[in-house]
């Protein structure tokens, strides 16, 4: 049976990007009870940027409670970011998303703001809010829907590493 027959039909497409920052885990004494979000995050087992853990607890309890992510002079990551969009198929192009278009979104949103960046010192929106995967996996999410048809963003996927990944669904 041919597809132009069976009407409608709703399909998923992700693409990955990497880049390279520098950040430092560090936790300033303030409640961002705002911040309510559900983040499901993966442990695997077996873009670079630089960061430091340290918002505003003491050295101490920043290094008790982020280790060597709290290194004075920061840490570096080559994070992955897959993006999975979700739509109809549109019957006369065959895709839910011009590929294209969706480069250009994440080069926009993702590769200039972050990409070989210090994140706690070059990215405005990590100056109150910790550099964590997760955050970043929240940033890339709403920077992405500034660009993106409402609806159309499902996914946000960051690999800080081949074993840490964080799945942002917007939640």
């Amino acid at each position: 049976m041919s597809a132009v027959g069976c009407g409608r039909r709703q399909a998923r497409v992700s693409r990955l990007v990497s880049f390279s920052a520098t950040h430092r885990l560090h936790r300033r004494n303030q409640i961002l009870s705002h911040l309510r979000t559900s983040i499901f995050f993966c442990h695997c087992m077996p873009l670079l940027h630089s960061s430091r853990a340290y918002k505003s607890l003491s050295n101490e309890e920043n290094l008790k409670l982020f280790g060597k992510c709290n290194n004075p002079n920061g840490h570096g990551h080559n994070y992955k970011v897959m993006v999975t969009v979700q739509g109809e198929i549109d019957p006369v192009t065959g895709m839910v998303m011009n590929l294209t278009d969706l480069k250009e979104y994440m080069e926009e949103a993702i590769m200039k703001p972050l990409d070989h960046k210090n994140l706690d010192l070059d990215v405005p929106y990590f100056a109150d809010i910790v550099s964590t995967t997760e955050n970043v996996a929240v940033y890339i999410w709403e920077n992405l829907q500034k660009f993106l048809p409402v609806g159309v963003l499902y996914k946000v996927k960051v690999y800080e590493t081949d074993n840490n990944i964080v799945v942002y669904k917007g939640e």
